[in-house]
């Protein structure tokens, strides 16, 4: 029902996950950054350790939560990619400032 049209290509941007450079489509979120990286898991969970991935990709089920920037706990799916964000793994919980 719908085809992308042939002529049109995106603009890609560049982004670094985990200290890798890698090009995303303009408009996509850091989570599918992350996915495009091929990484096995973004984080693992603070409680038993498994490891998560980006899933639902609409804010709902959390998996997708990151470092962005310096900042951790944020939810990868909800954030727009922009040339030159620094996305990392997150690595148990955050901890709460004072």
């Amino acid at each position: 029902m719908f085809r992308a049209r042939p002529e049109a290509r995106p603009a890609t941007i560049e982004v670094l996950v985990e200290g890798t450079p890698v090009l995303v489509p303009e408009g996509a979120s850091a989570a599918a950054a992350v996915l495009l990286a091929g990484l096995p898991a973004i984080r693992a969970t603070p409680v038993t350790g498994s490891p998560r991935a980006p899933l639902c990709l609409m804010g709902v089920c959390f998996d997708c939560l990151a470092e962005i920037d310096g900042v951790p706990n944020r939810q990868s799916c909800m954030v727009p990619a922009a040339p030159g964000m620094r996305i990392a793994r997150q690595h148990g919980a955050r901890a709460a400032r004072p």
